[in-house]
């Protein structure tokens, strides 16, 4: 993602700054209400639907990043340790499951506390969720559609491919 000059919100909602980040990067978005946008971005390995929440009482634009990947019960479990090695990895946000519906997602937050978001601190928080999501998607899919151990998953999708075949 490349920063593009919008200037400052100016102490505004940074909802603002998100849907102008998403014009730019052509990704179709909702404008629910003035305080919440959803957005669908295409991945490598499937769409995420991500959702951003600016919360004024926190002073925090919360982000919740989904893919369509259900959680049957028989998986549940094993889902969870997955989520649990994952999380020990993460340094910013974390991966949990939306369990009325079964959805696994990303979810992070940007404390403001009185200052201003930049263009390139929403940049940012949109960057983070959607590298987790693409680094540990495939390890989901072993685990809920494999039937694989949360180890051998994680294990598997943990590699580092080093020159060219």
């Amino acid at each position: 993602m490349a920063t593009a000059d919008m200037g400052n919100s100016e102490g505004g909602n940074p909802v603002d700054l998100i849907e102008r980040i998403a014009s730019g990067q052509d990704w179709p978005f909702e404008r629910a209400t003035a305080d919440e946008i959803t957005l669908e971005v295409a991945g490598t390995w499937t769409d995420y639907h991500v959702s951003l929440n600016w919360r004024e009482d926190l002073e925090s634009l919360h982000i919740a990043c989904a893919f369509e990947l259900r959680v049957n019960e028989a998986r549940l479990g094993e889902v969870y340790r997955l989520i649990a090695q994952i999380n020990e990895q993460l340094w910013l946000g974390h991966f949990d499951i939306w369990t009325g519906e079964g959805l696994i997602m990303f979810r992070h937050a940007l404390m403001l506390h009185g200052a201003v978001a930049t263009p390139r601190q929403c940049e940012a928080l949109l960057e983070a969720a959607l590298e987790a999501c693409e680094r540990y998607y495939q390890a989901f899919q072993y685990v809920v559609w494999a039937g694989k151990s949360a180890k051998s998953a994680l294990r598997g999708v943990m590699f580092e491919t080093e020159g060219e075949a």
